[in-house]
């Protein structure tokens, strides 16, 4: 054969198995990534043209829905919000020019009916051959749009969250962050809703899962339920309290109920410890137990992980120590102010609501955290249930014991304690007040976590708020209540 010729046929073999690998790498490798790319123009006009399903709350409130447009004889499917800021930040929005946040975004392939399971694929495959349109399932949700108006009318004109949290199976009943905004104007005011201020900060930020917090006094549960785990404390462990306890040489003060100066209880046990918030008797606690002991409760309850919740990732933030803006645990004791971490107030301990909502319903549901869940079930077009998802427990965070002898302190707390602001007639409500300095001269982030009721606790609760002048009792507590009393009618049962 001639060479020429065999060189040839060579190489145009040769550009033939290129051609070959390089369209099956395209088509197949690398065709996913290629669709999942945001600037991806033909897949984001092709989704438009699904209906999207909707999004509703438990009792059927409808939170998004679509709004169907005709444009060159072909039918395109917009999202709206009906319900506007009532929960925003769960919801998130679907765009055009933005794309997606919130269950929009996580819950993308149940709504446009692009999940892999049978029965979907199955359907899409009917719809496609058919030349119908491409329809997406429902997506019910487990928060009460009732309780939901509750929180956000509460919080009014203050910068926090509400998160309520039913304490046997982890369902977000209320996730409530205030300033809110209108999902509806994003497509085309984004520039405008971005960029809208508030007193503290923008109004696209999650209050109830990204944004982190000095817990202060609210934190001694986690704190109480260490030195009782130990062994080294009981409910009727004794302390002197002068107003102060010592620690590297200098003194670190009660807080006092009026603000107006320290307090001293003298002779008191740990329960009264809880009841009255007396910071003297938890920083002891905390030298006596030393960091690792607090801060490894801590994590049972959840801190150093983002929690677990069905919204994107990063509108997570985990609860925990921070340094520089990163997740902190200390490899020596010598690197915590162990007596204020025992109180709440080391200065780089940051928490969500989210998180201090977890705290509450484990000890409210005898020791257990159970994972946080915003969805309650898929339902495709038909009517069906595609999918229910059930309760998942994490890792115990105390035992029933220890459990129930919280209980039996934050019960205290609201009955005559810092929190009786949040009694209800007829329900007993088990709470802890938090006031936690800003660095600012009489400016607190206020809490109050809570479960009723204490006896059989149905809802669990964490509200903070920000830039607040007066304590957590008398700030936080209040709104605690009005949620609880809109979730469980006056017999106590939801």
């Amino acid at each position: 054969m001639n060479k020429p010729i065999a060189r040839l046929g060579v190489f145009s073999l040769v550009l033939l198995v290129s051609l070959v690998v390089m369209t099956t790498y395209w088509q197949v490798w690398a065709a996913p990534g290629l669709g999942d790319r945001r600037d991806n123009a033909l897949r984001l006009i092709a989704e438009y043209t699904v209906k999207r399903g909707r999004i509703l709350a438990s009792d059927g409130t409808v939170l998004a829905r679509n709004k169907p447009r005709k444009i060159g004889g072909k039918t395109f499917y917009f999202r709206r919000y009906p319900t506007g800021g009532l929960a925003a930040h769960v919801v998130g929005y679907s765009t055009q020019a933005h794309f997606r946040t919130g269950l929009e975004a996580t819950l993308n392939d149940y709504l446009t009916g692009a999940d892999t399971s049978f029965d979907t694929q199955l359907r899409r495959t009917k719809q496609n051959l058919l030349g119908q349109t491409l329809t997406g399932s429902d997506v019910v949700l487990t928060l009460n749009a009732k309780a939901q108006k509750v929180a956000l009318q509460a919080l009014g004109g203050n910068c926090g969250a509400v998160v309520a949290l039913e304490p046997a199976t982890g369902r977000v009943l209320v996730m409530a962050s205030k300033p809110t905004y209108d999902p509806n104007l994003v497509e085309r005011h984004f520039s405008h809703v971005a960029a809208t201020k508030t007193s503290c900060g923008g109004v696209l930020v999650d209050r109830a899962t990204s944004a982190l917090y000095s817990p202060g006094s609210s934190f001694k549960v986690v704190t109480t339920a260490a030195a009782l785990s130990s062994g080294k404390f009981t409910p009727a462990s004794t302390f002197d309290d002068p107003g102060y306890c010592e620690e590297y040489g200098k003194k670190v003060f009660n807080f006092g109920a009026d603000m107006g100066g320290a307090e001293s209880f003298g002779h008191v046990n740990l329960f009264q410890g809880l009841q009255h918030s007396i910071n003297s008797v938890f920083c002891n606690i905390g030298k006596a137990l030393g960091p690792f002991p607090i801060l490894e409760q801590a994590k049972k309850f959840g801190f150093y992980a983002r929690p677990p919740l069905d919204t994107p990732v990063l509108e997570r933030r985990a609860s925990g120590l921070y340094d520089k803006g990163e997740l902190f645990y200390p490899k020596d004791a010598n690197q915590v102010d162990v007596g204020r971490l025992a109180f709440g107030q080391e200065h780089r301990l940051e928490v969500t609501p989210l998180q201090m909502a977890m705290v509450a319903a484990g000890v409210g549901n005898d020791g257990v955290v159970m994972e946080p869940q915003l969805v309650q079930r898929v339902v495709a077009p038909d009517g069906t249930v595609s999918v229910h998802f059930q309760p998942r427990e994490l890792p115990r965070a105390v035992s029933p014991e220890v459990a129930r002898q919280l209980t039996a302190m934050m019960t205290e707390v609201v009955r005559a304690g810092t929190g009786t602001a949040a009694q209800i007639p007829g329900v007993t409500v088990a709470g802890k007040t938090g006031t936690a300095e800003t660095g600012i001269p009489h400016v607190n982030t206020t809490w109050f976590i809570a479960f009723a009721p204490a006896e059989a606790p149905k809802i669990a609760i964490a509200v903070a708020l920000e830039h607040q002048r007066a304590t957590g009792g008398t700030t936080a507590a209040p709104i605690a209540k009005q949620v609880l009393q809109a979730l469980l009618p006056k017999n106590g049962t939801p």
